[in-house]
């Protein structure tokens, strides 16, 4: 059994919803990530969201662009961030860890090669942005063969075969975009969500997690009542973006930011 499903499985058993929560490797300088991690983990995180900073990041908004950006002034690579992984092994093994980022990195490396260091590292899950299922039969099954999930995006937009589709080929847990554009939107369409989620659930087997547009306490306890999980990603790294070359204060405050959603989480 991965570590995520052991995740999920402790939190159906318990009652509770999981917090997904995402940070850029690097930002703001390589060596506050690993702290950082930890610092989520400290503030209720069940799963963490590592993204490796690319140039060009299609599915994200300002923020997280902005992050990218930063982290790869420092010149933070694919390898680089699987280093950052191995050190956050080395003190937490339990905490699941979900590489998220594009498949440009990944080609250039090679599947099998990514797969085996990525594993190695010790990532459980990997979430391809721009790879369309069709085209990731060879990549699925160099993830499947090191051991590591596959999880993969829905939006407002998949089509029912689209949804079969991924709930096939998916496994840890599916990612549910929760409205139509990037990361960082501010709103959250409650009774448009959970008429897709209601959808969805009918083809998808997998534990599901909802993300986009979720910043509040408020709103994260919206979204936990209706999926598996929530994901935060761009409050946190804005959070990061405003303490800027300050670490430490940037720890505490993405640990007091999330000990709050987690706690609204869990009164809902």
């Amino acid at each position: 059994m991965s570590r995520i499903a052991t995740r999920f499985a402790e939190l159906a058993q318990q009652r509770r919803k999981g917090l997904i929560t995402f940070i850029t490797a690097g930002d703001p300088a390589p060596a506050a990530t690993v702290p950082l991690l930890h610092a989520m983990v400290a503030g209720g995180a069940d799963i963490i969201e590592v993204g490796v900073p690319f140039s060009d990041p299609m599915a994200e908004g300002p923020v997280i662009q902005r992050a990218s950006e930063r982290a790869l002034r420092h010149h933070v690579s694919l390898h680089d961030v699987l280093a950052m992984v191995a050190e956050f092994r080395r003190t937490d093994t339990r905490t699941p860890v979900v590489l998220m980022g594009y498949l440009n990195p990944i080609e250039h490396m090679g599947y099998r090669a990514f797969a085996a260091a990525a594993q190695q590292a010790g990532a459980d899950g990997v979430i391809t942005v721009d790879l369309p299922p069709e085209e990731g039969a060879e990549y699925i099954a160099a993830l499947r063969a090191a051991r590591l999930d596959p999880v993969f995006l829905l939006a407002p937009t998949s089509t029912p075969a689209r949804i079969r589709q991924i709930g096939a080929l998916a496994s840890g847990f599916v990612y549910y975009v929760s409205l139509k554009g990037v990361t960082g939107a501010s709103t959250f369409d409650l009774q448009s969500v959970a008429g897709s989620v209601a959808a969805i659930r009918r083809d998808i087997h997998q534990p599901l997690a909802v993300g986009f547009g979720i910043k509040t306490p408020q709103v994260a306890a919206q979204a936990a009542a209706l999926a598996d999980a929530v994901v935060i990603g761009s409050a946190v790294v804005s959070i990061i973006e405003q303490c800027g070359a300050d670490s430490g204060r940037a720890i505490t405050e993405v640990t007091d930011y999330l000990t709050a959603i987690r706690q609204a989480i869990d009164a809902a």
